[in-house]
């Protein structure tokens, strides 16, 4: 931690600055729902400008077809990775828990996050919360990233295997948002099966309903994790040491960068202000 003194002035002012690009980049470039995904569907590519809207030259091609059928009229989230020309669509549970716990996401965002996981409980959480990542790598993309690996076979271990650790940071992002009874029902789920199938570290195929082929047992963290989820759901006052709640300059600065956003405005007079992103 930095206190506010004269020697590391410049130095906070230099992380605050960065930290605002970083999240803006973030929010702005790294979230998906139904607007943006049909906004991708009708992007024209080889844009070269300050003005492009296509910043990242990403072709309509490269949307995968999965996520076309998959995405919900209400809700979205933060997908894997983006780079120049090619984007990872996968919904990864931990990156979107904690973008709600820690403030990264916007508060629309953070609602719109919990809106998918109900809409696509069946896949997420199932018979045993929570999917760790959706969907599985199938295929020749199982083969080429994972290297064939036979314990990330597809809906297994961390090609999207189930977790039952990430039952607490479900609770907590579901407390923040005031909507615990999300949580409640899966913390309800995990309790038909978990204690008798002796705390598994995680669970296969698409609906979660084998134990791991190579989960080992009675695992602290999948025991914790059910715990701490209860806890917190009889005492919620009690996550309000792992909440950050959003930074009033962080949000300042993110409404002035949005409304300067070409692709929200194009056509329109550019704005005078300068942030660097």
């Amino acid at each position: 931690m930095l206190a506010p003194e004269d020697g590391s002035a410049d130095l906070i002012r230099a992380l605050n600055n960065r930290l605002v690009a970083l999240s803006f980049h973030i929010r702005e470039y790294y979230w998906i729902d139904m607007k943006k995904l049909n906004e991708i569907y009708r992007y024209k590519t080889e844009e070269y400008s300050y003005d492009a809207v296509n910043k990242f030259n990403i072709y309509p091609d490269q949307i995968s077809p999965w996520l076309v059928e998959w995405m919900p009229n209400k809700g979205g989230y933060l997908i894997g990775n983006l780079q120049p020309a090619h984007m990872d669509f996968r919904f990864f549970s931990l990156g979107n828990l904690w973008s709600i716990i820690s403030s990264l996401a916007t508060m629309d965002q953070s609602h719109a996050i919990l809106d998918l996981v109900e809409a696509k409980w069946g896949d997420l959480v199932a018979d045993m919360p929570l999917k760790i990542c959706y969907p599985a790598l199938e295929g020749q993309e199982w083969q080429i990233i994972t290297g064939s690996d036979p314990k990330n076979t597809p809906w297994s271990y961390h090609n999207a295997g189930s977790w039952p650790t990430l039952l607490w940071q479900l609770t907590v992002a579901c407390i923040k948002m005031d909507r615990p009874q999300i949580a409640a029902k899966a913390v309800e789920i995990a309790e038909r099966r978990i204690a008798r199938d002796k705390w598994p570290e995680y669970y296969d195929t698409k609906k979660a309903r084998f134990i791991g082929k190579q989960a080992c047992l009675f695992q602290t963290w999948s025991i914790a994790g059910y715990l701490v989820a209860k806890l917190l759901l009889s005492d919620p006052n009690a996550a309000k040491i792992l909440i950050t709640e959003e930074d009033s300059e962080l949000v300042n600065a993110f409404s002035c960068m949005i409304s300067a956003n070409p692709r929200r405005k194009r056509g329109r007079k550019s704005s005078t202000q300068t942030f660097i992103v």
